[in-house]
């Protein structure tokens, strides 16, 4: 598989997608660096609309602020899932207590979502390829695309993400993220994206804050 390797816009406008590239088989996948650019790339990223962008990254890199900023109001995200339940536990109860339910809740409302055939922008922690595996034959069920948009940031960085935010994972599951996340990095610059993935956007934490919306439009 050959990825186009497409140079971004520096401009508002983003960055086109061609509409049903995976399921036509009209064009190979595209990857989108824009790494390095030290917070000159794009505002935007506009994708067809109905399509399913998948956000990846360690534990505090970014992904959650992400796309509460640019995601317009269809982000799907395991942390509103969680949060909600801990506004309804006792205080000081351990997550891990009540995480299964959370978890289903937070899965639930991404099968309606889905289900709805609306553009949907999903939070991913990297670890969970069925996750993906799930999202790319949703988006093929409705003649869609699915697309990643992978944050690259160091561990360091992530870390301090996470003692800001006030969360942070164990060293075990940390370990299990960072093999995870490293290897989808890798997959992407050699070529080889996931399966069913139309597009993948590399993203580092200055391209990540510049990037202010994450649009689709009827017109792609």
């Amino acid at each position: 598989m050959t990825l186009q390797r497409t140079g971004a816009y520096a401009t508002t406008a983003g960055l086109p997608t061609p509409r049903g590239q995976v399921a036509a088989g009209a064009k190979a996948p595209v990857l989108r660096d824009l790494r390095g650019r030290g917070g000159h790339g794009p505002r935007a990223l506009n994708f067809a609309d109905g399509d399913v962008v998948v956000v990846s990254g360690l534990p505090g890199s970014g992904k959650s602020t992400l796309i509460r900023r640019a995601a317009e109001g269809r982000g799907i995200d395991s942390q509103d899932a969680r949060e909600r339940w801990e506004a309804m536990m006792p205080r000081g109860l351990p997550y891990a207590v009540y995480r299964p339910l959370a978890r289903i809740a937070h899965y639930a409302g991404l099968r309606r979502a889905l289900r709805s055939g609306r553009s949907v922008v999903v939070h991913d922690c990297g670890t969970q390829s069925w996750v993906r595996r799930w999202l790319a034959r949703e988006a093929r069920r409705r003649g869609r695309d699915l697309h990643l948009v992978l944050l690259d940031v160091t561990p360091e960085t992530a870390r301090s993400g996470q003692r800001e935010r006030g969360r942070g994972v164990s060293g075990y599951a940390f370990t299990r993220h960072r093999r995870a996340v490293a290897r989808l990095l890798r997959d992407a610059e050699s070529a080889r994206l996931p399966r069913g993935c139309a597009s993948a956007t590399l993203l580092d934490r200055d391209a990540a804050t510049t990037l202010h919306r994450i649009a689709f439009r009827d017109d792609l």
